[in-house]
């Protein structure tokens, strides 16, 4: 059996702004055919929050290095990044607490590889990515623990973190609770703050091992969470 765990699990205070739940959300897909499958599950997944209203948007076919932050939209690509060290980065770009922004990428020089080229690591790097653009932190940094039962749980053995779970879904209704009086992303430049995802030079200064905050100017930040390999 999964281990249970009941701690705040919010990535800071971040949130979109929205004036009623759930909030209507874009999830452009700029992924691969090898990708799609994990993202329409991550997407459906989420989806079930009682928050969040996940609609499929066509990407621009332009996945890989090109997947660049969309105003009030998640942008999600895979490509070959190099030899970075990491199989997935979310970024938000984030006006006080609101989110405005956000992208999730997929590294495909290891998913290439035997170690990690199985649906279980697909799925459970996608399904965290994604829901770290919604807010949420790990539920647990420790790689060799008890699973979860949640890809917001870190681990060596992926094979029961596929998918949220119960506590994931009241996390984001605690984050979503409270309204707000706009909309995310309407008064953000469109080129403000467009972050090189490849290595951790661009990601500004380091928080944790894992988690990483530039300021863009005009009063926005990029924080970038990433998901090392092992």
């Amino acid at each position: 059996m999964p281990a249970v765990t009941a701690a705040s699990h919010a990535w800071g205070t971040y949130h979109w702004a929205r004036s009623s739940n759930p909030i209507s959300l874009q999830v452009v897909d700029n992924v691969t055919a090898t990708w799609d499958g994990h993202l329409d599950a991550a997407r459906g997944d989420w989806n079930q929050s009682s928050v969040l209203d996940l609609v499929e948007a066509a990407g621009a076919g332009t996945n890989g290095k090109t997947c660049k932050a969309i105003n009030g939209k998640v942008n999600v690509c895979n490509g070959l990044y190099g030899n970075t060290g990491w199989l997935g980065v979310a970024q938000i770009w984030v006006r006080g607490s609101h989110i405005t922004r956000a992208t999730a990428r997929v590294n495909d020089t290891y998913f290439n590889t035997p170690a990690y080229n199985t649906d279980e690591w697909r799925q459970y790097v996608m399904c965290q990515e994604i829901g770290h653009d919604f807010g949420l932190d790990h539920q647990d940094e420790d790689f060799d623990n008890q699973n979860l039962g949640t890809c917001m749980d870190y681990t060596s053995l992926p094979g029961t973190n596929q998918h949220p779970n119960q506590h994931d879904y009241e996390q984001l209704a605690q984050i979503y609770a409270h309204l707000d009086a706009g909309a995310s992303g309407a008064s953000t430049p469109a080129g403000n703050g467009q972050r090189d995802p490849r290595a951790p030079a661009a990601w500004g200064r380091a928080v944790d091992d894992d988690l990483y905050v530039a300021d863009v100017g005009g009063g926005m930040r990029v924080i970038t969470f990433v998901i090392w390999v092992r």
